[in-house]
């Protein structure tokens, strides 16, 4: 009699609730790793230490992006140091920043400057902010619930603010010192502006009267499918191909896991 053998596997993979969120101004700080992977996979090494704040600076060291959660209000800092042909700079965005915002900053670190001079207004214009001119220009968004501002602090001297609210509560700002080069601006506010909405696991989405979900059901190879996508797309950024370290075989990356610190509601 033959006898039956015994395969081993993981089986059928089982699908996870999560929930496409819109406004995605108001679905949280999300997943750390959209932004950190796409980092390190442009080549932006990691200078964090064990139980301390996520470092991560850029191949030519002129930039550093870090996460601290254990300090108030805590949140992103991004920071260039002053070249040649650079002021300085600094931007701080709260925790609750959704991360796929933040990458609209993040990101554009690791592609070329423009050559065409940049627009922070075009991108909030085009998806139907309106702006108005009092003693600050400002755009506000067609729900009226985000903002980005720029705030004239002494003459000569101004900021660029962006500010979300949800039920009358702060959410989040995001401020930007006036050295900052303004297309990273613009294409923070290109990702502010945009009405894509953004996944969420189940009992990471807000409560919010002004948010809406759809559930949908995701199989994990479908979401490390979609993370491997974004990291092999950082990968061919002319920074990267440049980068030495694009020569070198890539290492195993530290895990970040999405962050915590918040209150979370499931759904």
């Amino acid at each position: 009699m033959r006898r039956k053998q015994r395969t081993w596997g993981r089986g059928p993979e089982k699908a996870e609730q999560h929930y496409l969120v819109q406004p995605h101004y108001l679905a949280g700080g999300g997943d750390l790793r959209h932004v950190t992977e796409f980092l390190r996979a442009a080549g932006w090494k990691d200078r964090s230490k064990t139980g301390g704040p996520l470092v991560l600076d850029s191949p030519d060291k002129s930039v550093r992006l870090g996460y601290d959660l254990f300090v108030r209000p805590g949140g992103w800092t991004v920071s260039g140091r002053a070249t040649v042909t650079q002021e300085a700079w600094h931007a701080t965005l709260s925790r609750e920043v959704p991360s796929e915002i933040v990458a609209g900053l993040t990101d554009a670190l690791t592609r070329p400057r423009p050559t065409q001079a940049p627009n922070v207004w075009a991108p909030l214009v085009h998806h139907g902010w309106e702006t108005v001119q009092g003693e600050h220009l400002t755009a506000r968004s067609p729900d009226g619930n985000a903002f980005v501002r720029y705030h004239q602090t002494s003459p000569g001297e101004a900021v660029w603010w962006a500010s979300v609210r949800s039920e009358q509560t702060h959410v989040w700002d995001a401020v930007f010192t006036p050295t900052t080069p303004m297309h990273l601006v613009q294409s923070f506010a290109a990702a502010l502006a945009s009405p894509e909405a953004v996944m969420r696991p189940r009992g990471q989405v807000p409560r919010s009267t002004q948010i809406r979900a759809m559930a949908m059901s995701v199989l994990p190879s479908q979401l490390r499918a979609w993370r491997q996508a974004r990291v092999t797309a950082a990968r061919t950024t002319p920074w990267t191909l440049n980068s030495p370290s694009s020569r070198r075989p890539h290492t195993t990356e530290r895990p970040h896991t999405a962050a915590t610190g918040r209150r979370r509601v499931g759904r």
